[in-house]
């Protein structure tokens, strides 16, 4: 394959959440070190932001086919059976985060409609669900590129 795999939007994504962490965290030590206090804020954000971080992370490792997977028996197959197993490998992989994503986004519409508050700021909780199922969405679209490279013998398992 020419070059490598990207998925530059789930980098940034995740590279802002990352730095926003270590900045809301450091922020709260020096605050707790100098007044004795901390700020409210941060443990609620530091968790929603590393759920993004995972998805979004999870995501440019599924682009370049860095998630684990046993590729013995995928090795030692003949063309033909290797592409069914990649076929089935990509479906089931399918059906987990389109599960994910639509019970993710149905989750995200009740607490909108609900109109439910986060228990620490107050915040409409929906705010934090919503990237469940655009994270998943956008792995679902990566497992498709990276399945039809495979298929294509332009993505492989060799280093």
């Amino acid at each position: 394959m020419q070059g490598r795999p990207d998925a530059r939007p789930e980098r940034w994504l995740g590279a802002i959440a990352l730095i926003i962490i270590a900045s809301i965290s450091l922020a709260n030590v020096v605050t707790r070190y100098v007044t004795g206090g901390s700020f409210s804020f941060t443990e609620e954000f530091s968790v929603f932001l590393l759920v993004v971080l995972t998805f979004a992370g999870a995501s440019v490792a599924l682009r370049r086919n860095r998630h684990i997977r046993i590729g013995l028996l995928e090795r030692v197959l003949p063309p033909g059976p290797r592409k069914a197993l990649i076929v089935f490998q990509a479906l089931c992989g399918a059906a987990v985060l389109g599960l994910i994503t639509w019970y993710g986004a149905k989750l995200a519409w009740q607490e909108y409609q609900w109109q439910s508050l986060s228990p620490g700021l107050g915040l409409p909780q929906w705010w934090y669900i919503v990237w469940l199922p655009l994270l998943s969405g956008a792995m679902l679209w990566r497992l498709c590129e990276q399945t039809r490279d495979r298929l294509t013998g332009r993505l492989t398992d060799e280093p």
